[in-house]
């Protein structure tokens, strides 16, 4: 009984990766814009899918990212624990303005929080903002479909 244990515990460890990933994939998406960048980004509007997040994916294209819509605006943290890419997030308020953004490491528990209330935030590859000037008080258009009925 305990090989059998053994082996569906190695086989559910296996498998976890790639069922994160298909289900991560059911997320609709948005267009939003940063300026002049285009951003087609997954949108975690769910418990479920803002608790997944990117966890588990090996990469993320160019000009992809998550943005997570919060039922609430508050000071929201994220952390890293079973992503494995470095990223970056945004925090945003209601109107997509950016509050800050922070550089996370893969696979962290260290929390990263909005530096005041946020609705939104919005995950890319690390570096992703830097490299392309965007920064705190700068917009992020198309947040407000999010707030439409779907």
């Amino acid at each position: 009984m305990q090989r059998l244990m053994n082996a569906f515990c190695l086989l559910a460890a296996l498998l976890a990766p790639g069922l994160a990933a298909a289900q991560a994939n059911s997320m609709p998406t948005i267009q939003l814009r940063a300026g002049m960048h285009l951003i087609q980004a997954e949108v975690a509007a769910s418990d479920a899918d803002r608790q997944r997040g990117l966890m588990f994916r090996e990469k993320l294209a160019a000009h992809h990212g998550m943005v997570f819509l919060f039922d609430l605006r508050a000071v929201h943290c994220m952390w890293m624990k079973n992503t494995l890419i470095p990223l970056s997030v945004a925090f945003l308020d209601d109107n997509g303005v950016i509050l800050n953004i922070e550089d996370m490491k893969p696979q962290s528990e260290v929390s990263h929080c909005a530096a005041k209330p946020a609705r939104f935030a919005l995950e890319m590859n690390q570096g992703w903002f830097k490299q392309r000037g965007i920064r705190a008080g700068m917009r992020i258009e198309g947040v407000e479909q999010l707030f439409k009925p779907r």
